[in-house]
């Protein structure tokens, strides 16, 4: 028999999370991956359009489900087809229906979940698989409305003592970082949302002692694709 002694408890430690690895069966992720970040759904068109990959090994189905923010409940949209397999490699076009009863002015903002759900593995090698999601979001954009690259530019910040507000009346979504920086002296701050919707109002409350003398507010804008873009600083009122 072969006798061996752990030196210390981080050893055993070690020891039993190496066994564990040995015991468990391998992982698989079944990748459905988006071309945009973002969908955006033209009013004038009627509809938005995107293509999700399939990129695992195999086929899988596509599962595609919308999903309402907590401030917008409206249904708005039809996604189609809700369910399809994809052939590994390929392409699936997934489209959105616009069935608003009500004429669209503001832009709207909604999310979708794409999820990749593999097939049943038929051999006797035990394999445990994982679907994987991903999460996007919706712009929903009014016909005749311009696009516009950098809606963050038409926020209006204010400041009243400890309270910290930021009021977005332009017709645009505005996605950025919850962090904030407030300017000079560094003072942080952070939003309870990563978008501001249209005629919508935020307030946050500020250290005890922040200093009297801000003057602006610095925090990283995305654009209407979802990329993050170089800080921005707007005054502050």
């Amino acid at each position: 028999m072969f006798l061996f002694r752990l030196q210390s408890p981080r050893c055993l430690l070690s020891f039993f999370i190496l066994a564990l690895a040995s015991w468990l069966p391998p992982v698989q992720a079944a990748g459905m991956v988006p071309d945009t970040t973002v969908v955006i759904v033209q009013v004038a068109g009627g509809e938005g359009r995107i293509n999700v990959t399939n990129t695992d090994a195999q086929a899988a189905l596509l599962h595609s489900s919308l999903q309402n923010i907590a401030e917008d409940k409206e249904t708005l949209l039809v996604v189609t087809p809700p369910l399809t397999r994809v052939e590994p490699g390929q392409k699936q076009l997934v489209r959105f229906i616009l069935q608003a009863r009500t004429p669209v002015t503001t832009q709207r903002l909604k999310r979708v979940i794409f999820e990749g759900i593999p097939q049943k593995k038929t051999d006797a090698k035990s394999t445990v698989t994982m679907n994987v999601r991903q999460n996007l979001p919706v712009i929903i954009h009014p016909e005749g409305l311009p696009m516009k690259n950098d809606p963050w530019v038409l926020l209006k910040w204010t400041r009243s003592g400890n309270t910290l507000t930021v009021n977005n009346d332009s017709p645009y979504v505005v996605r950025l970082t919850k962090q904030l920086t407030l300017l000079p002296g560094k003072t942080a701050a952070e939003l309870p949302n990563n978008y501001i919707l249209p005629g919508q109002t935020l307030s946050v409350k500020l250290p005890e002692q922040s200093p009297e003398s801000l003057t602006s507010v610095q925090f990283t804008p995305a654009s209407i694709y979802g990329f993050a873009v170089n800080a921005f600083t707007a005054p502050l009122n």
